[in-house]
């Protein structure tokens, strides 16, 4: 397995897609736009297509219900054609919140609607009229004057990758999907993720390895190893305590599943009590060291060497620094230390 390294951009002015051009030159592999309640997750891709040539272009995500499926391989198509085949449609269902309070979509059946969109954007893609009779999704309309209609610009294959973190979507991307861009991921804990995806994989004849695992992480270069990670879990106190309703927060829950339960109930209720520092704190340091890359050279090795020995295939990293010369300077000193462990794990020739 050769780890591989992707880089999300810091930003999407012009200055921060140069940026993205420039770690392709280095030897980034991917680039993964994200898509929240700020910028779409697409626009930034079509401009990256034109002045790159080389590096893959993912949506880390688009979400699932602010567009339908018939629009969503609408896009991929275009986006496929203009970047000459180096686009991934990573898609995913968000929140309650998200969804319901800015798209104003009902959040029901997430995993029910991620394989009826998955299935239906296969059906434009290869070239079939789209006739679709799903528990969400009906195409055409009954009683309307709708008809099935075929794309004259399919054929291209479009890579599907599937953020998931519950059990049930996690089987639905070993199932169906070509890869998985995974979050709150630490390696030692995979197998809280890795167990599922492989389940679905074998459930639908397929293993593990047919499926790429990509991992969100942030680096950050420093010999102050505690500070920096103590820094980094305070900034998980939003995601546990915001990014979901009182209900439904499935970081908190994937946290949970690896062992951080008890914790991470704390940090929630000081969060929902309005003292947002004493959450903060309350974080557990292991969480900001096992989900980032953080320390000098042989700690981030280190942590490299556990990405791959727990079967991730690309890190999507985002790369700390204050200036573009020095973000590339730490961009580089990643993919050095990559390329080391990478080495390390080929036997030699014989």
């Amino acid at each position: 397995m050769t780890l591989r390294i992707g880089i999300t951009p810091p930003g999407l002015d012009r200055a921060a897609l140069e940026y993205v051009r420039d770690a392709e030159r280095l030897g980034v592999d991917s680039v993964w736009v994200p898509e929240a309640w700020m910028y779409d997750a697409v626009t930034p891709l079509g401009y990256l297509a034109a002045i790159t040539e080389k590096i893959r272009l993912g949506t880390g995500i688009v979400q699932l219900g602010a567009r339908s499926p018939a629009m969503l391989a609408m896009t991929a198509l275009a986006l496929q054609k203009m970047s000459d085949g180096r686009f991934i449609l990573g898609v995913g269902t968000s929140g309650p919140q998200v969804m319901e309070g800015w798209h104003g979509v009902r959040f029901d059946r997430p995993v029910t609607r991620t394989r009826e969109t998955i299935e239906i954007i296969r059906q434009v893609g290869a070239g079939e009229r789209l006739s679709y009779d799903g528990a969400v999704h009906t195409l055409p309309l009954p009683d309307s004057q709708g008809r099935a209609i075929r794309s004259p610009v399919a054929g291209p294959d479009i890579p599907i990758y599937i953020a998931s973190i519950g059990p049930a979507n996690l089987r639905l991307t070993g199932e169906l999907a070509q890869g998985w861009i995974g979050t709150a991921f630490m390696p030692e804990s995979a197998d809280a993720f890795t167990d599922p995806i492989k389940e679905g994989a074998e459930a639908a004849g397929r293993s593990l390895d047919d499926i790429e695992l990509t991992v969100a992480a942030s680096v950050e270069f420093t010999d102050d190893i505690d500070e920096a990670g103590r820094r980094h879990a305070s900034g998980y106190a939003f995601t546990i305590g915001a990014m979901g309703s009182s209900s439904t927060n499935f970081y908190n829950k994937a946290y949970a599943r690896q062992g951080l339960g008890e914790q991470i109930d704390e940090v929630k209720r000081l969060w929902e009590s309005g003292d947002r520092e004493a959450a903060g704190q309350a974080v557990p340091i292991e969480l900001g060291l096992r989900t980032n890359l953080i320390g000098d050279d042989a700690a981030i090795t280190d942590r490299l060497r556990r990405y791959a020995a727990a079967g991730v295939d690309t890190i999507r990293a985002n790369i700390g620094g204050e200036t573009h010369t020095e973000r590339l300077d730490n961009l580089a000193r990643l993919l050095d230390l990559t390329a080391a462990v990478n080495d390390s794990a080929t036997p030699p020739d014989s």
